[in-house]
């Protein structure tokens, strides 16, 4: 490999983490940092304090030795400059040299960047040692931060929750199984579904084998099985689990292979008893190119929904992740925060995360309202996308499975007259703009029209269980779209 400079080694570097983080993530941890200097294929970067440090070593460990191969090569080096004492001119700054961890750290598998787990194709086993007899130990993948007391109840994801506690007591053994958990972005999905885990893990210790897997990392596994004549063996690994728990099946979509291959382990897996635990970012039935046979069996035992979280859980979610950063906010700057980021649970760590590294950064022990606000103002506005009218229609369209133009018709079919209240009431909730404006999208109603059209959606909610659960997952929906 030709010689490069710092600069340029560190600048390929984030070429390829700006692909594999969020744009915030990025400018909150990677931006701020400054390369050193490159010698013996060791790469020294300077890190503003101690925090930052320990902070890029838990979540990002595996991205940045990935990253650092692909740049120097296999045998190239981290090491970090740490910042101790702060000077006005920061040639006189005061820094230590720490360097990158020679192994992950325990909790590794809960880092941001997926697609670097220790777990690989080339790393399966025959899981007997003598057939059907002694299983070999199993690594779960499971975070160690993602358990039941950590994941604040609210009534957004009641339900899925008491159904997690009930099936981490008696996997396998309850009608939940197997278990789908479906929702939006940033809503807890992964969280839950490892808690399951863990707990299996802290009640039966190594008795009952536990796997967490993404349905790419699944996908990848069975390409790489086949590939090297292992199929059989990758087929024999899966069927051995006891509790099988697997992130984001809606990737499965399309892939016809690794359909077949789940459909038999899901068939093996769930004849013997052994939990099957599902998450996904919509329903079963709303996932596209997906075989009839496996959204059948999706749905033989229960599917709850996270919903966005309601004023007091985001509070309630925000006090939890302050006291566990280390970090003491006030009542102000938590209503500030609980109030503006609305969406999901993953923005208010966001929020609460550029908090601390900026406390962090500037050496400030206590965040004051105003200084809240200016430090997340570019997240907020952000948080806050638009969403016009006419995008509104194409999700009540959507999901009534009718043609657009439908709801702007003189029409009156039952189901369209419905669709189009439902819109126009969803139009007044997540738009600016007036009952005239609203009623001109629809075909040219007068706004008389749109009055009566909400307060019809509005009585239907308050005596139909079932339009109510509709208007809601709409709302939901369209919320989740804005991030």
């Amino acid at each position: 490999m030709s010689k490069i400079s710092a600069d340029t080694a560190w600048e390929q570097c984030l070429e390829i983490i700006k692909d594999n983080i969020s744009y915030q993530k990025y400018k909150s941890w990677f931006e701020p940092i400054d390369p050193v200097k490159l010698e013996d294929n060791t790469l020294t970067i300077q890190v503003p304090s101690q925090f930052w440090y320990e902070w890029l070593e838990e979540h990002y460990y595996g991205m940045l030795r990935s990253t650092l191969a692909k740049v120097l090569g296999d045998d190239g080096k981290l090491e970090y400059s740490v910042v101790v004492e702060k000077s006005d001119n920061e040639s006189e700054n005061k820094s230590v040299r720490l360097p990158q961890r020679p192994m992950p750290p325990d909790n590794n598998e809960g880092q941001d960047v997926k697609g670097y787990s220790e777990y690989s194709p080339g790393k399966i086993e025959n899981p007997f040692v003598i057939p059907g007899i002694q299983k070999t130990k199993i690594d779960s993948n499971l975070n160690n931060n993602y358990v039941f007391e950590r994941y604040i109840e609210g009534d957004c994801n009641r339900l899925a929750r008491s159904a997690a506690m009930a099936i981490a007591e008696n996997p396998g053994s309850s009608s939940f199984n197997p278990f789908f958990i479906y929702g939006g972005t940033g809503l807890g999905k992964t969280h839950l579904i490892q808690s399951i885990g863990n707990k299996v893990k802290q009640e039966h210790g190594d008795e009952l084998a536990v796997l967490y897997i993404s349905s790419e990392s699944f996908t990848n596994e069975f390409v790489q099985a086949i590939r090297n004549n292992r199929a059989s063996e990758f087929t024999m690994f899966y069927r051995q689990i006891d509790v099988l728990i697997v992130d984001d099946i809606q990737f499965f979509s399309g892939k016809e292979k690794t359909q077949e291959e789940f459909f038999h382990i899901f068939n093996a897996l769930h004849q013997d008893g052994k939990q099957i635990i599902l998450s996904s970012d919509r329903a079963p039935r709303e996932i596209p190119d997906i075989e009839e046979r496996l959204i059948s069996r999706f749905s033989w035992g229960l599917s709850a929904d996270l919903q966005v979280p309601e004023y007091e859980t985001r509070y309630a979610i925000l006090e939890r992740k302050a006291s566990d950063n280390g970090i003491e906010l006030s009542h102000e700057v938590l209503e500030f925060i609980a109030h503006n980021f609305k969406s999901n649970v993953r923005d208010l760590e966001g929020a609460i995360i550029k908090l601390l590294a900026f406390a962090s950064l500037q050496h400030v022990d206590e965040i004051e309202p105003q200084m809240a606000k200016r430090v997340l103002k570019d997240m907020i506005q952000e948080s806050q996308t638009t969403i016009s009218i006419e995008q509104i229609q194409e999700y009540v369209c959507d999901y009534f499975g009718i043609d657009t133009n439908k709801v702007r018709e003189k029409t009156r079919k039952q189901e369209i007259v419905e669709a189009r209240q439902i819109a126009m009431y969803l139009a007044k909730q997540f738009t600016d703009s007036s009952l005239k404006t609203i009623g001109l999208h629809f075909g040219g109603r007068d706004h008389s029209t749109v009055i009566h059209a909400i307060s019809t959606v509005e009585e239907r909610m308050q005596t139909t269980a079932k339009h109510k659960r509709m208007v809601e997952e709409l709302h939901q929906k369209i919320e989740v779209s804005t991030l």
